[in-house]
């Protein structure tokens, strides 16, 4: 597996600066806006940037494989002519088709784009990047122009070829499907890397809660912390309700948090044993990932996982358990910003 190391500094047309490793299939994760498809242009040498590796030479000097959003394939050209564009020598149309084999589209040599699927123009893209024999991929929002049930095996085969060619990939993206298939994660908010790592060991310990908004994580939201060790509050003001939560931040902390839908407890009656609060049922969702239902808790609305067998009334006692709630305070952007892990044993 292909490891690089990227840091790059950008003036304008924002500011920012990101350094961070390349190892594998490495997913760059952030909202739009963020600078993200910029960061690759300025690696790929066409926008003006400082930084390693590739500085100071021409965008035609640099071994880069870039795809664009779109694949900007050429439409006048067929599928082996846009392969071969990045090729050169008298045996550029044999070695075409052996790139195109190795994306499966051998068959397709002959057609235009705009005959392919966007899955098909997609994995042309690739085989047209590879065949520069790049030392880094670089991959712009690759998931955009496809629809869920074809995304995944595009992701697939666009993995399998990396991880065959040796090559590190950066593909920046918003969408948090692609931060599922990661070799390694790489997280940025407000313009800056917030946290980078083996997806595992991101999950582990979400260093904010634009961390878990940025990898899909529902049920985040504002709160404030109230007294202190066991009998610790914390106060959700958009439900109207205070839940118990053990923490190592001090009393008045204004906090981000978050729980699993998996961990929330729903009860048709109050609990005797355990606090709960009433919440009344406003969208059920049914999918291939589970059965889930969103609750509405005053402005807030709460997802909770049900089990298959499961019938659910109109209103419902719920108990968060304080050991399954986060907090981070509440600018965890800043850099001297930490998880505040719980103290209670579930």
């Amino acid at each position: 597996v292909g490891l690089m190391r990227v840091d790059y500094r950008i003036e304008r047309p924002v500011a920012l600066h990101a350094s961070f490793e390349v190892e594998g299939f490495t997913v760059l994760l952030g909202a739009s806006g963020e600078g993200k498809s910029l960061l690759l242009r300025a690696i790929a040498g066409l926008l003006p940037a400082r930084g390693e590796p590739f500085d100071g030479l021409s965008p035609q000097q640099r071994a880069v494989g870039y795809l664009p959003q779109g694949h900007a394939l050429f439409p006048h050209l067929n599928v082996w002519q846009n392969v071969a564009f990045a090729l050169h020598g008298p045996r550029c149309r044999e070695q075409a088709i052996e790139w195109l084999e190795r994306v499966g589209l051998a068959p397709l040599a002959e057609r235009l784009p705009a005959t392919l699927s966007g899955g098909q123009q997609q994995r042309v893209a690739l085989a047209r990047a590879l065949a520069r024999r790049p030392q880094l991929l670089l991959l712009d929002e690759p998931t955009s122009a496809l629809d869920p049930a074809t995304r995944d095996d595009v992701l697939t085969e666009l993995i399998a070829e990396v991880h065959a060619a040796g090559i590190p990939a950066l593909a920046v993206s918003h969408d948090p499907a692609l931060a599922t298939v990661a070799d390694r994660l790489v997280l940025m908010h407000d313009r800056r890397i917030v946290q980078a790592g083996r997806p595992e060991e991101v999950h582990a310990k979400l260093a904010s809660s634009a961390v878990a908004r940025l990898l899909g994580y529902r049920n985040v939201y504002r709160g404030k912390l109230a007294g202190t060790g066991s009998t610790q509050r914390l106060q959700w003001l958009e439900a109207g309700v205070e839940l118990p939560v053990c923490t190592e931040l001090p009393d008045g902390s204004a906090v981000d948090w978050h729980i699993s839908p998996v961990a929330i407890e729903l009860h048709d009656t109050a609990a005797a044993s355990v606090e709960t609060f009433v919440a009344s049922v406003e969208v059920r969702q049914v999918g291939a990932h589970g059965r889930y239902v969103g609750l509405r808790c005053g402005q807030a609305r709460l997802w909770a996982e049900l089990s298959s067998s499961r019938v659910m009334s109109a209103a419902v006692h719920l108990h968060l358990p304080a050991a399954a709630i986060r907090c981070w305070p509440t600018d965890a952007s800043s850099s001297t910003s930490k998880l505040a892990f719980q103290r209670c044993i579930p």
